[in-house]
This record gives structure tokens, sequence and C-alpha cells, in this order.
């Protein structure tokens, strides 16, 4: 019985640390609501230092922004898989529109990384329902886009909106990587998600690079690599 309530007593300052918690990451959101903005997006990509496979953004609006309340949500990077793919789903299910976009390596090799990212973020605002009248992003600042915006630092622990965008970027582009792993399996892109682990380096050594990889990068050209 002690027990019981001891975990229930756990389970109690645990929800009410994390409504402190998520109140305060809604507080950007709130305030661009009460200046006027009702369509705010938060941007975030996941990749970028991959070697392998896209750069994968998402754009999250997400909808009743004072209710909105999923506990665990930060950024992607401080999740593990599971409870990645469960607050995904969550987020999907709480958030009004949500987009997408990706830039292939090929393209990212062509273009450069940082101009792939950019224009993978402006690809998922553009898979959004309607256009976003305000944009909160991680860190970067999209060119000639033509609507509000604020690069954040550290972004997703500091806007709601970035966490989740985060979030579904991440799970998006490990899944696409997962079913990668299928095609190409000597370079276990279900382990390492395209980056440049020890062991994809060495497979890279040993067989060469397949499709996926960004022909530009270091680390992918075979006499680049000191393993």
């Amino acid at each position: 019985m002690i027990k019981k309530v001891l975990r229930l007593r756990k389970k109690i300052i645990f929800l009410y640390q994390e409504k402190i918690r998520i109140e305060k990451l809604k507080s950007v959101e709130q305030g661009l609501s009460l200046s006027g903005f009702h369509y705010i997006a938060g941007i975030d990509e996941v990749g970028r230092g991959a070697l392998a496979g896209p750069v994968v953004a998402a754009a999250v609006v997400i909808k009743n922004i004072n209710s909105f309340f999923i506990t665990g949500l930060k950024d992607s990077k401080k999740i593990n898989k599971t409870k990645r793919e469960y607050l995904s789903k969550l987020i999907i299910e709480n958030s009004c529109d949500i987009g997408v976009g990706l830039v292939n390596p090929a393209t990212i090799d062509r273009i450069n990384i940082l101009k792939a990212t950019l224009l993978a973020m402006k690809r998922a605002i553009d898979s959004l329902n309607q256009r976003p009248d305000y944009l909160l992003i991680d860190a970067l600042r999209i060119p000639y886009i033509g609507i509000e915006q604020n690069n954040m630092i550290n972004g997703e622990d500091n806007s709601i909106s970035i966490a989740a965008a985060s979030v579904v970027a991440k799970v998006f582009r490990d899944n696409l990587m997962e079913k990668f792993h299928n095609k190409y399996p000597l370079y276990l892109f279900n382990k390492n998600m395209g980056y440049g682990t020890k062991k994809h380096l060495a497979a890279i050594k040993a067989y060469g690079i397949c499709p996926i990889h960004r022909k530009t990068f270091k680390g992918v050209l075979i006499d680049k690599i000191d393993l």
C-alpha cells in the first residue's frame, strides 16, 4: 500500500513539473497568438550531418495551443526511439497541420547542405494545408519566404512547435533510413541512420558507396576516410 502511494505521489509530482515545463514551452506561441498571429508553424530539420540519405524538415502547426499538453515532448535528440515514435503519433493527433519536406542526396551534392536544408524547410511549409502567418525556426532563417519568422537558437528548448517538428522530422527520416537499410543492408542504415559511425565508415571502405550516399561529404570518399 505504501509503495502504491509513493508511486502515485511520484507520478503527480512528475505531471505537475511537466505541466510547468510545457506551459513555459508554449509561451512564445501564446504571445504570438495574442499579437494577432493565428497560424504559427514550428520548423526543424534532421539529417544535415549525415553521410547518406535525405535531409528532412517538418513544419508543425499546433491546434488549440492553450490546451495542448503532451508529457515528455522536447528536442528529439533527448528522447529514445520508442518514446519518439509514440510522441510523433500524439503530435499528429493533436496538431491541425503537419508538413514534411525532404531533399535527396543528389540535390544536396549539387546545391550544398545549407541550401538543401532551407529547400527542405520551404517544401515542408508548402505541404501544409494552409500557409502560416508566422514561422518559428530552429537556428536558421529562410530567405525569400514572405512570412514573418523568428530563427531561435536552441529552438527545441524554447518553442513547443519546434520541439514537435523535431520529433516528427526525426521519426519520418528514421523510417526512411530503415527502408533504405532493407535495400542496402551492408551499411547498417537502420542503426546509424546514415551518420558517420565507425562501422558505417568501415562499410564504405570495404564496399564503396551506394546511391544514397552524399558524394561531396568528407568521409564518403574512400580516400578521405581515416579509421
